[in-house]
């Protein structure tokens, strides 16, 4: 088990990892179509679209759980770690 402290970090990894596969897919097939070097495509569009979503998330993850508690009324985490527990 991974310390706590790290959850925003990892957060931001597998979220960035997920959403710029499923994008990069998805938007590579739209643009291209099932081409005969689909995947290899999808592939490069994947690497480049990962490099750029993790900084992205890691960076703004604080602010959507910030948005988020204000429209539901349930308080943030005061350090931006989900696995804080809640007074």
């Amino acid at each position: 088990m991974l310390p706590s402290k790290y959850a925003p970090l990892i957060f931001a990894f597998f979220m960035s990892l997920f959403m710029a596969f499923i994008m990069s897919g998805l938007l590579t097939l739209v643009n291209l179509g099932p081409v005969p070097d689909f995947f290899g495509k999808w592939m490069r569009a994947f690497a480049v679209a990962w490099v750029l979503a993790f900084p992205i998330v890691f960076a703004v993850a604080p602010i959507v759980r910030r948005l988020t508690a204000a429209l539901t009324g349930v308080p943030a985490p005061p350090n931006g770690n989900d696995d804080a527990p809640t007074p």
